[in-house]
């Protein structure tokens, strides 16, 4: 079984009620739904929150609602967390997080994502946009060299991970986890699916939210 989850904590530092917030008269959770439901490719998907005011959109659009504890819904609980009390709650082969504040991201490129991962067998996939551009770390290059002057065509990507969406194999988060070891990046096979970089942007502020809005008013609805 595999099943989509969009986490939708009511609670937000930079951008209040983020996953309500509209882009172009539609909820940013309500994209998220909706963009699963377009894919065709879950067994059941699920809006992840600990705010019953998730719930009543949840049933509105054909989807299931859990209800995490409220001390997986603050500012000091990681994802990690919410994601393994999912799991354990939730029996599925995979779980596939699509996140409500990527809206850009199409059902296209998740259903394209999902077939990545189960065709490729991977334990962990990720998603990323490429820049093809001098990127450096710390003051040292990563992709270049202060030798020579290389073409940016020429440069190898930069992955830059996006978490747009992400997929787990469920028995590698929960057993990493429990050990005490890193879930999010657990198992042998860690895979990176290439989204554009409108699929790549990520709202978390009011500039983001414009960024996205300026975006869409350009492109047209994704």
């Amino acid at each position: 079984m595999n099943i989509g989850m969009i986490p939708a904590r009511m609670g937000s530092q930079r951008l209040a009620k983020k996953n309500l917030r509209e882009l172009d008269g539609i909820p940013l959770i309500t994209r998220a739904i909706r963009k699963c439901l377009e894919a065709g490719v879950f067994d059941e998907i699920w809006v992840n929150s600990e705010d019953e005011a998730f719930a009543e959109i949840a049933e509105n659009e054909d989807v299931q609602f859990h209800k995490r504890p409220t001390e997986l819904a603050n500012n000091v609980a990681t994802s990690e967390q919410y994601v393994y009390q999912f799991l354990k709650t939730h029996d599925c082969d995979r779980l596939f997080q699509v996140h409500s504040i990527a809206p850009l991201l199409t059902a296209p490129q998740v259903a394209g994502f999902v077939r990545e991962m189960i065709d490729k067998d991977h334990d962990v996939l990720l998603s990323c946009t490429h820049e093809q551009i001098e990127c450096a770390y710390r003051g040292q290059p990563v992709n270049f060299t202060f030798a020579e002057k290389t073409n940016s065509q020429d440069l190898d990507p930069i992955q830059r991970v996006s978490w747009s969406i992400t997929g787990w194999r469920s028995t590698s988060y929960v057993a990493a986890f429990e050990a005490g070891e890193t879930a999010t990046y657990a198992g042998e096979k860690i895979g990176f699916f290439q989204v554009d970089r409108l699929a790549g942007h990520i709202i978390k502020t009011e500039e983001d939210l414009q960024i996205a809005e300026a975006l869409l008013s350009f492109t047209g609805d994704r």
